[in-house]
């Protein structure tokens, strides 16, 4: 038998590979699904199963990319009518060699979630493991705010029910391999932790440590960001996304070819560091750096409107690739060849704005001088770390629909934790249109470490 996790970096999404005897299942696939044919290739096995623990909403599922590749049958909960695959029930059961998988449905997070359960009949009768999708985490259980404040309770006991009654029962030596760790969003706090076990998350995850009140209190109050690409995710993932075949292959384009596609239409991605873009880029493009792609992209990217990729020596963009390829952007164009500095060279017109240091900050706001003081951060990270007196608060992700409440007739400073957020939202008000822009270089840490105030409500 073998068991491989595949992790996507930046979504921090969780894919498996389980054969045993010539056969195998895969978990919850990404959209690149070459790793997983190349482990059956390695092993001498062939994929029978795919398993979908639910509809995923921050990444395509590769399900029907990865059928198309092996011929292998699509398995996902019923409750959701999706265009493709088999859907399962509680107590279905399939055999992969030896091993038997059970399904188990747990709704909670989503309504057609399962996990599944896996016992090796050829060492004995009890399940060693268990897929829990996005039901329990490592530290963690899965969002329940995907179906409105009003059924927030309802859902939230539902999930409740289903580690209860359904995933704590199998043992607590049994392997819970989740479908994400730390970092991704559709947690508040995974640890991280590749695997856990449910006897260590009795012991050590607070959410499982509640009553069921206190559990559905704690969920009803919990706060979560809802990125608007989710629901791109979603449609996909239920009527089935375009099959590719691979990541797409990235084009050079030249000077002239950008200047016309910007003359008809295009998102120019600048992934640069905050200083880099500061001090130069061309004019209306969004800065978003490198690792912060799988949390912001899906804010700011159209999925209409062709993408083309800025940065300066061009390492490494089929990382970026395979980034905005998991998210469903298939209107990558291509990247800026030469890079940035080709766009100077040529003599073409570069925007830019300011990038002050903390100690900048502070001499102007000794002086009293007139200026809006923009937090972009998430609301826990204010509440927990404190902010700038005076400041105002904006999450990142909401900016182009608030910006009615940032005034175009003053300075704006814009910051985060460490500058990279707020050189974000400083691209975003300099496309709107605003005239002086400014970004902490170093945010709220390098304020704290610096020794200057912080307020706390």
């Amino acid at each position: 038998m073998i068991l491989r996790q595949i992790t996507s970096p930046g979504l921090a999404h969780n894919s498996y590979f389980l054969g045993s005897q010539g056969t195998a299942t895969v978990i919850d696939p990404r959209r690149d699904c070459e790793v997983f044919l190349d482990l059956a290739r390695e092993h001498d096995m062939r994929i029978t199963h795919i398993f979908e623990t639910h509809r995923n909403e921050d990444y395509v599922i590769g399900s029907l990319e990865l059928a198309a590749r092996c011929g292998a049958e699509i398995f996902h909960g019923h409750e959701t009518d999706f265009a493709f695959g088999n859907p399962v029930r509680d107590g279905d059961e399939f055999t992969i060699g030896s091993l038997r998988c059970r399904v188990m449905e747990t709704p909670g997070h989503t309504m057609d979630h399962i996990a599944v359960a896996v016992t090796d009949t050829a060492v004995a009768d009890t399940p060693f493991l268990v897929f829990t999708g996005d039901a329990l985490f490592a530290g963690d259980v899965g969002r329940t705010d995907f179906f409105g404040r009003e059924n927030r309770a309802r859902v939230s006991g539902m999930l409740y029910d289903s580690i209860h009654e359904k995933i704590l029962p199998l043992g607590d030596g049994v392997i819970v391999c989740p479908a994400h760790g730390a970092g991704s969003v559709c947690g508040a706090e995974i640890a991280d932790h590749e695997f856990s076990t449910v006897g260590y998350e009795k012991a050590t995850n607070p959410l499982l440590k509640m009553d069921r009140q206190e559990f559905v209190e704690y969920k009803v109050a919990e706060h979560h960001y809802l990125p608007p690409y989710f629901r791109q995710m979603e449609q996909l993932n239920q009527f089935g996304p375009p099959l590719r075949g691979h990541v797409p292959d990235l084009a050079p384009l030249e000077i002239g070819q950008v200047k016309n596609l910007m003359a008809n239409g295009v998102q120019l991605l600048d992934i640069r560091s905050p200083t880099s873009f500061a001090a130069g880029h061309v004019p209306g493009s969004i800065s978003i750096w490198r690792e912060g792609l799988s949390a912001y992209a899906g804010y700011f990217l159209d999925y209409t409107v062709p993408v083309v990729l800025v940065d300066d020596f061009n390492l490494d963009l089929g990382d970026i690739a395979e980034f905005l390829f998991r998210m469903g952007y298939d209107n990558l164009e291509g990247y800026m060849a030469g890079g940035f500095p080709a766009w100077f060279k040529a003599g073409e017109r570069t925007d830019k704005f300011e990038a002050w240091t903390v100690q900048e900050l502070s001499a102007v706001l000794g002086e009293k001088k007139e200026l809006f003081l923009l937090d972009v951060r998430d609301i826990d990270n204010r509440n927990e770390v404190g902010y700038i007196p005076g400041s105002s608060h904006i999450y990142v992700g909401e900016l182009p629909d608030r910006t009615c409440e940032v005034p175009k007739d003053r300075l704006v400073v814009v910051y985060c934790d460490s500058g990279y957020k707020g050189s974000l939202g400083a691209s975003i008000l300099r496309r709107l249109g605003y005239p002086s822009v400014v970004n902490l270089l170093g945010g709220m840490g390098a304020w704290i470490k610096a020794g200057y105030p912080a307020a706390r409500k």
